[in-house]
């Protein structure tokens, strides 16, 4: 064995094995709580009484959140689920959450949370401000189904849930209720599709890694197609909701690495495989973190569902196959004197 080349493996191992603890820890660190995730149901208005002018009420991320908008001069009061005050809009457009209040803690998680002992209906409200805009966003149990289980003895296209969220417009109550219906599943159409273009796109990476080491450019149109998904995601939900930055962040190092591989390969071969591997190996993890959508009736963005589905998919195949391509490549004896020589 050449002791030469000894080194060079080498340094391809940890290479490899440091990009998968990178995108492993920016797929892990950048995780929140409880943001808008895939649901298999609709939450909607279904009357506010009486009818107001100065206050919008809307469910975002399908059943996630509820979103309320107060025009400036208005005084909103939101009780929480024991009558006791739990979120105000001033009529300056501030908006305070009352921390003694145990809804405040409850609604930390889509599923509820324990409260604070010192947090009571009875409590004096310490409102602390959460905004500055008239409009927030907040989990509300009373708008979806509280069981991460299907509801038993119900199919697709009943109603769940029907409930009441009483608001104080101007010292004036107000009652908005708030239905959520269970939704059929989604097309397979859009899935078959993305697992043709990732195929595609892999069919291509394979063809160009026997002539150059800059393969990773075959996954620049996935990879483009995952950005504007990702952004379009992470922008489509308010702030206080927490969008998860890895939705945009990972398909934008993919998109990267992958226009990137092109001039690497003037550098040298190796530098291009890791640009490929980055690539493939960002779509991956980012697949992986949104599977979830797949299957789901309904996925928290304001980009059509279909093609939500069809980059998602398109985006694991793309990048199981450039995974693979690239540790071929980089773990082989030879990793391809054709492709060395293309780039000199």
């Amino acid at each position: 064995m050449n002791r030469a080349g000894r080194p060079r493996r080498s340094a391809r191992r940890i290479v490899a094995a440091a990009v998968i603890v990178f995108t492993t820890f920016i797929a892990g660190g950048t995780a929140h709580a409880d943001p808008a995730g895939p649901t298999d149901y609709r939450s909607e208005i279904l009357t506010i009484e009486p009818p107001t002018e100065t206050v919008t009420i809307e469910v975002i991320g399908g059943d996630s959140f509820i979103q309320l908008t107060v025009e400036p001069g208005t005084e909103v009061l939101i009780k929480g689920y024991f009558g006791e005050p739990y979120l105000r809009f001033l009529a300056d457009g501030t908006v305070e959450e009352n921390r003694n209040s145990p809804t405040t803690y409850q609604n930390e998680e889509r599923y509820g949370s324990d409260a604070p002992d010192f947090a009571s209906a009875d409590a004096d409200p310490d409102w602390v401000p959460v905004g500055d805009d008239g409009t927030f966003a907040w989990h509300d149990h009373r708008a979806h189904w509280m069981q991460p289980i299907r509801p038993a003895g119900q199919e697709p296209g009943d109603r769940i849930v029907e409930a009441v969220i009483p608001i104080l417009v101007d010292d004036v109550e107000v009652e908005v209720t708030v239905i959520s219906t269970w939704q059929p599943e989604p097309s397979v159409v859009p899935a078959l599709l993305g697992g043709i273009v990732g195929a595609l796109s892999v069919g291509t990476a394979i063809w160009l890694s026997r002539r150059t080491s800059a393969w990773a450019v075959a996954l620049i149109p996935v990879a483009l197609a995952a950005t504007i998904a990702g952004w379009w995601q992470f922008t489509s939900l308010p702030a206080e909701t927490d969008p998860r930055l890895v939705w945009p962040l990972l398909p934008s190092l993919a998109l990267i690495a992958s226009v990137a591989a092109l001039p690497l390969r003037r550098h040298s071969a190796f530098t291009a495989l890791a640009a490929g591997l980055v690539a493939s190996s960002q779509l991956m993890i980012w697949a992986f973190v949104k599977r979830d959508g797949l299957t789901a009736a309904i996925v928290p963005t304001n980009a059509p569902q279909w093609f939500e589905r069809l980059v998602l998919v398109a985006a694991f195949v793309a990048g199981v196959g450039g995974t693979a391509i690239a540790l071929v490549r980089l773990f082989s004896k030879n990793p391809g004197t054709r492709a060395v020589a293309a780039t000199t």
